[in-house]
């Protein structure tokens, strides 16, 4: 008759430390968290230098001589703005001691860049049909679509600027095209300022 042989301890393995197990608790604990939380890095000042950057713009296309010129001027204006609150972001999260694209940082991004890339590629389909009028309510509408988006894994102001974004947008495809300025400095120049100024105050920086 086979008996089951009888399983014993290698002494040569010790039993996992109670430190470790509690550190590997921590860690997913800490994962967890990271994974639900909300993204608290975008900038209220990062906000208030983009307005700044768009009103400027507003002024100066709005003495374009063409619409190459007033198409360049605002391409050149969101970079300007774009690069503003990154480095605004970079900043907010360094002060913190946590990294900016980790947990709903990502989500934030990854949510945000396709309305981005969709405006790009509609702004070169409108350029060649020459649809210049319509790219403020597009511009308007799309990255209005990507906060919203975005802004669902971040603090409540985001997401309801993005609203706005939006709700400005579909107003400027209905208006005379002569107010696309207009409703570009109130876009991406008010909602900007006067959201920034809000995340900053409540949120800090």
């Amino acid at each position: 008759m086979n008996l089951p042989a009888k399983k014993f301890n290698n002494p040569d393995q010790g039993p996992v430390a109670l430190h470790d197990r509690a550190m590997d608790n921590l860690r997913y604990i800490r994962e967890t968290m990271q994974r639900s939380a909300s993204f608290t890095h975008v900038s209220g000042i990062g906000g208030v230098l983009m307005g700044l950057i768009a009103i400027a713009a507003a002024l100066a296309a709005s003495g374009a001589s063409g619409p190459s010129m007033w198409v360049g001027t605002w391409l050149a204006a969101a970079a300007a703005a774009l690069s503003a609150q990154a480095l605004a972001m970079i900043r907010k999260s360094a002060a913190a001691g946590e990294g900016l694209l980790t947990g709903p940082g990502r989500k934030f991004a990854w949510n945000l860049i396709p309305p981005l890339v969709v405006g790009a590629v509609l702004t070169m389909v409108f350029v060649r049909a020459e649809l210049i009028d319509q790219l403020p309510g597009a511009w308007l509408l799309l990255y209005g679509t990507g906060i919203v988006t975005g802004g669902s894994y971040s603090v409540r102001p985001v997401p309801l600027m993005g609203a706005a974004f939006m709700g400005l947008g579909t107003i400027a495809f209905f208006a005379p095209a002569t107010w696309g300025d207009a409703f570009m400095a109130a876009g991406f120049g008010g909602l900007h300022i006067l959201f920034g100024i809000v995340i900053w105050r409540r949120h800090g920086g």
